[in-house]
């Protein structure tokens, strides 16, 4: 919604808020709240699920709450395959550490 600025001449614009879904839960959230990953193949060909932190990392990128119970929930649902488009097997190693990290 549109507020009037003090001179009354025009209208103050809000800032727009990024909205993205959940991976786990499926609740839309503002982007600042959600953790990005991305898929990244190692040298030995296997892809390893990683977090991205400063949302800068190359190619397809999804987005879930950094808490144990949505990334139950989306390797429950099979999710993170399908969202960043691979095909082959995926290790979520990168991911949990970097959660239990977070929690410690």
């Amino acid at each position: 919604m549109d507020q009037i600025d003090r001179t009354g001449l025009r209208p103050e614009r809000t800032r727009h808020v990024p909205i993205r879904t959940c991976l786990g839960c499926r609740r839309t959230d503002d982007r600042s709240t959600l953790l990005r990953v991305t898929a990244r193949e190692d040298e030995s060909g296997v892809i390893r699920i990683v977090p991205d932190v400063r949302r800068r990392l190359g190619g397809r990128g999804a987005w879930l709450h950094p808490r144990p119970d949505c990334i139950e929930q989306a390797v429950r649902r099979r999710v993170f395959a399908r969202a960043l488009r691979v095909r082959a097997t995926i290790d979520l190693e990168p991911l949990t550490a970097y959660l239990d990290r977070l929690r410690s």
